[in-house]
């Protein structure tokens, strides 16, 4: 995977023991590696000292700002200056997960090995011990909410066929298949690495395939908690909570890289995707994000003739809405429904989410507000209907009817009185509300507790 990209930039190599990753886990750390097999790639060497100032590390901020829908851009600055990556490196290693979820090759309950170089990585981590396994549900969530580079590591080995390096190189191939052109990936996780560099245009390029193409895990992206064997686990994204409509999406730092983040946020029916790399502070990310955010949705003038050159194109339908008994009929096509409140505890996905701060049961149950043939459509209801009731979390997901993709709206994380309660209120509004049990594929239920 030597590139010229990749011998330049191994010029400008930051020694790793002077690297710190993500921002609530603030400390120096030694980089190394223990594998327990023999590494097929070399190790950075701990002699290389930074070369601030150039290339990725050159001064100011890189940022764009795009329409997810159409791809073009609204705004942007230093788009096309390499930077390193930091943890949106895990935005990649989750794209390739994702992609072999929705082709079936394997599951959200499958567990994967985790690995003495999984045990070994610093300093942001889950605590995984070499030996043990990890489903690929819970290590999705370590990474969306804390970051975690143990999580990250196991996934990507178990995505490369047991091999890290592999599964970098398949990253790197994904992205140049996007259109990203300006990026190459060395590990999984983000962990500093000289030949690991992207752009905020191929990183916003990474997004949009993500929110366009896999809307079915976007609930991953919006969890602020969750409970790992017995224990919470915080998201560290504080646009979650600050940004009104924001639904994900990732942050990253290291000394070099500074801080990064990416959000996605939809209001009034419309979604945008918003890239700030190598801001000087967590403050300034969320300021610069949160005022490049309201630019946009202000209806701030695009850039004239600019679009991502990206393969993740819409796949665009008319905004039909189906009727209630059509809604009816696919959701006969749905597990067996759970009609009585005690049935909560009968499925283990969801004691894995937060449990608020009662120590109480986290809801599992939904209220289905519709169906709806564009995913943009259904996302907007389902945010409306989120911030009319307060609770819940806003979620779309798939639903297979001859042969055409249909988006079905929900507010989820519920519990059984409140999923009814929520019913009855849009049935008095002449909405067509469905109530349904928890399933095993309902991703990162959380109760209005845990102030999602």
């Amino acid at each position: 995977m030597t590139s010229v990209a990749g011998l330049c930039l191994s010029l400008l190599a930051a020694s790793p023991g002077a690297a710190r990753s993500d921002h609530h886990y603030m400390r120096h750390y030694t980089h190394h590696y223990v594998h327990h097999y023999t590494p097929s790639y070399a190790p950075v060497s701990s002699t290389w000292q930074p070369s601030a100032g150039f290339g990725p590390t050159s001064p100011g901020v890189s940022s764009i700002l795009i329409d997810a829908r159409s791809g073009a851009v609204i705004s942007g600055r230093g788009e096309d200056v390499p930077r390193y990556p930091a943890s949106l490196t895990k935005l990649m290693t989750l794209d390739l997960a994702f992609q072999a979820l929705a082709q079936g090759r394997m599951s959200l309950d499958t567990q994967i090995p985790v690995s003495w170089h999984a045990q070994s990585v610093e300093p942001v981590k889950l605590g995984l011990v070499a030996g043990q396994t990890i489903s690929i549900h819970d290590a999705i969530l370590a990474m969306t909410t804390m970051s975690a580079n143990d999580a990250a590591t196991a996934l990507g080995e178990y995505l490369g066929g047991g091999s890290e390096l592999r599964c970098a190189e398949m990253m790197t191939a994904r992205a140049h298949a996007l259109g990203m052109a300006q990026t190459q990936f060395a590990n999984a996780s983000g962990l500093p690495n000289p030949a690991q560099v992207t752009t905020a245009r191929d990183l916003a390029i990474l997004a949009r395939d993500i929110v366009l193409n896999y809307p079915q895990f976007q609930s991953f992206f919006e969890v602020t908690s969750f409970y790992y064997q017995g224990r919470p686990v915080y998201s560290n994204n504080q646009m979650l909570r600050s940004y009104a409509g924001a639904t994900g999406m990732k942050t990253g730092y290291t000394d070099l890289a500074r801080h990064n983040l990416v959000t996605s946020a939809m209001r009034n029916g419309r979604e945008l995707i918003g890239v700030e790399l190598h801001e000087p502070s967590w403050d300034a990310s969320y300021a610069q994000m949160t005022a490049m955010l309201n630019t946009g949705f202000a209806g701030g003038t695009m850039a004239p003739g600019t679009a991502l050159a990206s393969n993740a194109a819409p796949r665009a339908r008319p905004a039909q809405v189906i009727s209630p008994a059509q809604i009816a009929a696919l959701d006969r096509q749905r597990p067996a429904v759970f009609e009585e409140p005690h049935h909560r505890a009968m499925r283990a996905p969801v004691q894995r989410v937060a449990m608020g701060g009662h120590g109480a049961m986290p809801g599992g149950w939904v209220a289905q507000l519709g169906v709806y043939s564009h995913k943009t459509v259904a996302r907007t209801e389902a945010v409306a209907a989120r911030q009319m009731r307060g609770i819940g979390v806003a979620r779309i997901a798939p639903l297979d009817h001859d042969g055409r993709t249909l988006w079905s709206a929900q507010l989820a994380g519920l519990s059984y009185h409140a999923a009814h309660e929520t019913c009855d209120v849009l049935s008095a509004h002449g909405r067509s509300c469905l109530v349904l049990g928890p399933y095993t594929d309902h991703l990162a239920m959380l109760t209005a507790d845990a102030g999602t």
